[in-house]
């Protein structure tokens, strides 16, 4: 059976680590939104033309483009025994075309990592990625440590100043509220607390992942 996974969590809760771990502990493709939305505009798919068009507007891209996009990424061969997405859905309706998606592949396992407001302030006040290649440094990196990837200097993002992480988490919590609801309640919808070492985290979610699949088998 395929093991089938959405991350959801605010900013900074660490999807992105945590949904790269279980994608390479289980063989399957960790999924980000934003990594799949630039491929499709670097290669110039009709999608990725679309979705060009409407950022170079200045506007937000839409449910029905990012749909097509997951949908082609999905259907790709490395994709058949299963993947981890981050970054989709984000609405109702995006979560509901991902059901269709899923027709005959098996159950949906969705893991909220849950961490406190003050302390996604924290982290992301704190937070450093490469200035070279955009890389996110370890959590644990020291002051004047380089990109372990490119060697470039490491600076914050300025995404992550204190009043700019108030409001994206403002944001966060309004967009999601209705997602959240939509999956609370399922067998498989799985609240795991973020608010831990990265290891602790990480065995959290292998148990939900095994968890899940007892109660599907």
């Amino acid at each position: 059976m395929s093991l089938n996974v959405v991350m959801l969590g605010p900013p900074g809760a660490g999807k992105g680590t945590q949904a790269e771990w279980l994608a390479r502990e289980h063989g399957i493709p960790k999924v980000s939104t934003g990594d799949i939305l630039r491929d499709a505009v670097q290669r110039g798919t009709p999608l990725g033309k679309a979705a060009k068009a409407v950022m170079d507007a200045g506007k937000l891209v839409g449910d029905d483009i990012m749909v097509g996009i997951v949908r082609e990424r999905l259907e790709q061969p490395d994709a058949r025994r299963g993947f981890v997405l981050d970054g989709f859905p984000r609405t109702v309706a995006q979560a509901e075309a991902l059901e269709t998606m899923l027709t005959g592949r098996g159950p949906l396992l969705v893991l909220l990592l849950d961490v406190p407001s003050e302390e996604l302030v924290r982290r992301l006040g704190t937070r450093r990625v490469c200035g070279t290649c955009g890389t996110n440094a370890a959590p644990e990196a020291p002051a004047g440590a380089r990109c372990a990837s490119c060697g470039g200097e490491l600076v914050q993002r300025r995404d992550d100043s204190e009043s700019v992480v108030r409001e994206r988490l403002r944001v966060y919590e309004a967009q999601t509220s209705p997602l959240v609801a939509h999956y609370r309640g399922r067998p498989t919808f799985v609240p795991v607390d973020g608010n831990q070492p990265t290891a602790a985290v990480a065995e959290a979610l292998r148990r939900a992942v095994a968890n899940a699949g007892a109660l599907t088998s």
